[in-house]
């Protein structure tokens, strides 16, 4: 059967029951399946066909014939017998195409087939296992605390990138800010101090870190003028992400609100949610340089809301916000008696001969959180060695930090031999400032990226301040845009090029995506070329 006629039924199928796309995919995660949008996207375009219980689920769902929808020569509707017996597709059958298809990476964790009859179910190495009348076998599915859970920096899309390259295809990651592989270093004395001290570092220490680790943090936010702040406020992490995911779950209760930017790093909202909490978004404004809309956040603000979530450097825009914005959210959380998180890990990558203001220098009064750490300074991402700082009115916050420092007890410690070199990474020569210079990778990287997206017909981009993102728009009439996750696919089959769409940033419009620009510049230039011809005939 060739993908054409499969997709030709199955569009025809879902129109006949006026089912869209994503009436497929809830239907979906209702039987516990995991077939995202992107999956349901390959095969009515008629780029993919589906495993034999995924065509099972689609037959099923849409109220047609597995025979009919596999391309057999039989009436579309169901309710023949063969439709109650699957022996035609028994993956034995020569004739059966969609044995022999590669099913992508997210496809082959999906559930077992969708068939609840009385069955035995044979296994090479183990013995027959009857299902007798009446008892099903029993399903798995995933907790519902991850329906509004998202991470498309690592998702769908990047599952079929993995699938493109299991069959030996080449694909350009700019997907995610992963320094090393686009020959970044880790600074020579760093890696020299962390072989020299591995030997001290096989046990555990303290579940808040290394004394050494924290008195380099503590004396970098004083530094940083974060006020009020003792060795015994800093907890060290394996990266920022476990530390966002440690503060949320100490803070939220069912319920509770969460002020969050749009665009946002995900894991955040991810956080927020699985903790049980709201992730409520506020919008930042791209004709504003990407500067949060302070009336927006004014105006989300409940009697639920429990903190204001800040990214500053921002990723995935790449803005760095001044001192007159951060006042205002100053403002707005003591006016309203907030707590305030500070997401600060780009702190370091600021260009243009800014200056990067850490908004709890600002706030004394109030309790804030924020984090930092080495991944992307120091080129050393996946050594996983970040950290959280409390300061300012901690009388307020007394026990919500004694749920901190239980749930850092419960995890006994980050990484030891990352702490180690904590010390050392944060004194003396800070080797990044060379890049972000006139002359220095990234400083060049981000002007020749600016440029090249701003001079391609139809794609428009604030230049970033800071990190090694930048957030460019699309105009989605010209290009009939109207599924971002569609357009990072097409992107990806057409050019080999993988991008992260605007909605996995939690971004409300399909017009935006984010591109990491750490390739050198051939290598950008090289995608933005593609980039250019592929919008030169684009239309979704």
């Amino acid at each position: 059967m060739s993908r054409e006629t499969f997709a030709k039924r199955l569009n025809s199928a879902m129109s006949l029951r006026h089912m869209k796309q994503i009436d497929v995919v809830r239907a979906a995660q209702r039987k516990g399946l995991k077939l995202g949008k992107s999956h349901i996207s390959q095969y009515v375009s008629g780029k993919t066909v589906p495993r034999i219980e995924t065509l099972r689920f689609l037959a099923a769902t849409l109220n047609v014939s597995d025979q009919w929808l596999h391309g057999d020569d039989v009436p579309m509707e169901r309710g023949s017998d063969t439709d109650s017996k699957h022996d035609s597709f028994a993956p034995t059958s020569p004739a059966n195409e969609f044995v022999t298809t590669e099913p992508s990476a997210a496809e082959s964790l999906s559930s077992p087939v969708f068939d609840d009859r009385p069955r035995t179910e044979t296994h090479p190495t183990t013995p027959s296992i009857t299902i007798s009348e009446g008892h099903p076998m029993r399903r798995f599915t995933k907790s519902t605390k991850l329906d509004n859970v998202l991470y498309d920096v690592r998702g769908p899309v990047v599952d079929e990138a993995a699938r493109m390259e299991a069959t030996g295809t080449h694909v350009l990651k700019l997907n995610i800010g992963n320094p090393a592989p686009f020959g970044f270093r880790t600074p020579d004395e760093v890696i020299y101090d962390m072989a020299h001290q591995l030997p001290d570092c096989e046990g555990y220490s303290a579940s808040k870190g290394l004394f050494s680790a924290r008195k380099a943090i503590m004396q970098y936010s004083q530094l940083k003028n974060l006020p009020n702040v003792s060795i015994d406020d800093i907890y060290t992490g394996n990266g920022v992400s476990e530390l966002i995911n440690l503060s949320m779950s100490a803070l939220l209760d069912n319920g509770d609100e969460v002020l969050i930017p749009s665009p946002d790093y995900p894991l955040w909202t991810a956080c927020v949610n699985l903790a049980g909490g709201t992730a409520v978004h506020y919008l930042c404004d791209e004709q504003s340089e990407w500067y949060p809309d302070i009336d927006d956040m004014r105006a989300k603000i409940t009697d639920k809301t429990k903190a204001i979530v800040v990214i500053n450097p921002n990723n995935p825009t790449g803005a760095l916000y001044p001192k007159e914005v951060l006042q205002q959210i100053v403002d707005l959380a003591r006016e309203h008696q907030l707590m305030i998180f500070s997401d600060e890990i780009y702190d370091r990558l600021v260009m243009d001969g800014l200056q990067h203001i850490s908004i709890a220098s600002m706030a004394p009064d109030l309790f804030c959180v924020t984090f930092s750490g080495l991944s992307k300074s120091h080129m050393i991402a996946g050594y996983r060695v970040g950290w959280m700082v409390l300061s300012g009115n901690k009388n307020i916050a007394k026990d919500y930090i004694e749920g901190i420092n239980m749930l850092t007890n419960m995890r006994i410690c980050s990484n030891v031999p990352a702490q180690s070199i904590v010390q050392t990474a944060l004194g003396g020569h800070q080797s990044v400032n060379d890049y972000i210079v006139p002359g220095g990778r990234i400083y060049e990287q981000r002007d020749y990226i600016y440029n090249a997206l701003n001079a391609i017909p139809g794609v428009t981009a604030v230049k970033p301040k800071a990190a090694f993102y930048i957030f460019p728009k699309l105009d989605v009439k010209k290009f009939n845009i109207t599924d971002d996750e569609q357009f990072a696919l097409d992107l990806l089959h057409d050019e080999r090029i993988l991008i992260t769409r605007g909605g996995g940033f939690n971004w409300h419009e399909p017009d935006h995506f984010r591109i990491v620009y750490l390739p050198r510049i051939e290598v950008l230039k090289d995608a933005t070329t593609k980039l250019t011809d592929f919008l030169s005939y684009y239309r979704q």
